[in-house]
């Protein structure tokens, strides 16, 4: 084939590989466009549920855009029990708490994980990253016994104070993310006689502080969404977190005199207990995002 001949069919194969390459880009775009839809539609009925009436709700074919809108529904639903002090409860009780005692005691024991020498520190993190394959339903029931025996049931504190002694989850994520920092930096600490807490929270916290949010963010979401924890330990009114602030409502709902507005109610107070996380994550992603890129695997 002469070189004016190979000149002549090339275009048609790159013309080829063209419209094959726009085709491939089209069809990844539609399959994460349709699975975004898919993943938020949800969220966005729980919304527009909230803003319907009754009649709106069981209509064939659904309503998608409620006409009109009952922004009341938010407040009406928030008063229709004690919110604000379920609010209370899951902020100031269970969360922060929670959140900081978990983050505090895990970098504590990631620490020594990853920096102290001392014998049989693999084994025992073997050991440790080993219990997150225990489900929790095996443990709950021995769980409450001894909580139980303590007096800790109807409080806070069977789910509290755990949080003190780490989590193996977030101690293998910290871990990791420490071996990742130059052990330089805390030889020279060493040498100007620096004790090991004192390189942990001078040196390596500050610069882990993707890692932190990540681990904070995770068990802040975990704790404002428990359920079945605040379920187990929880027996007073006045002690409810938002969960199961919910729950009573729906109950009390069900009942024949206030049916009608149950499912928007409902919707309406699962919004409002949503949009926290929802704007932290939104306000963090970035710090989140990072977090979980640079805590590697490395030992």
């Amino acid at each position: 084939m002469t070189n004016l001949a190979r000149g002549l069919v090339r275009p048609r194969r790159t013309h080829k590989w063209t419209w094959m390459r726009i085709f491939l880009e089209f069809l990844k775009y539609f399959i994460v466009i349709t699975l975004a839809i898919s993943y938020a539609f949800p969220l966005y009925w729980m919304i527009s549920s909230a803003l319907k009436d009754d009649p709106q709700i069981y209509r064939v074919p659904p309503v998608l855009i409620p006409h009109p809108m009952h922004w009341n529904n938010f407040i009406d639903a928030w008063r229709a029990d004690e919110f604000t002090l379920y609010t209370f409860n899951s902020v100031f009780r269970y969360a922060l708490p929670n959140t900081a005692f978990t983050v505090i005691s895990s970098a504590i024991v990631a620490y020594g994980f990853a920096r102290v020498r001392w014998h049989g520190r693999d084994q025992l993190f073997f050991l440790c990253v080993s219990t997150m394959m225990i489900p929790y339903t095996v443990t709950m029931v021995p769980l409450f016994i001894i909580f139980k025996k303590l007096g800790w049931v109807g409080t806070y504190n069977p789910m509290v104070v755990p949080a003190l002694f780490g989590n193996a989850f977030f101690i293998f994520l910290l871990r990791q993310f420490f071996m990742t920092l130059p052990e330089e930096l805390s030889d020279a600490a060493r040498v100007d006689g620096a004790s090991e807490l004192g390189i942990l929270f001078r040196i390596i916290l500050p610069l882990s502080k993707p890692a932190l949010a990540v681990v904070a963010l995770f068990q802040f979401m975990g704790t404002w969404n428990d359920y079945i924890g605040p379920l187990i330990y929880i027996n007073k009114y006045e002690l409810y977190p938002l969960a199961l602030g919910i729950q009573k409502l729906r109950t009390a709902l069900s009942q024949v005199g206030n049916a009608p507005m149950a499912y928007p109610y409902l919707m309406a107070v699962s919004t409002i207990a949503s949009a926290p996380i929802i704007i932290l994550f939104f306000f963090a992603q970035r710090t989140f995002i990072e977090g979980i890129s640079l805590t590697g695997l490395k030992g």
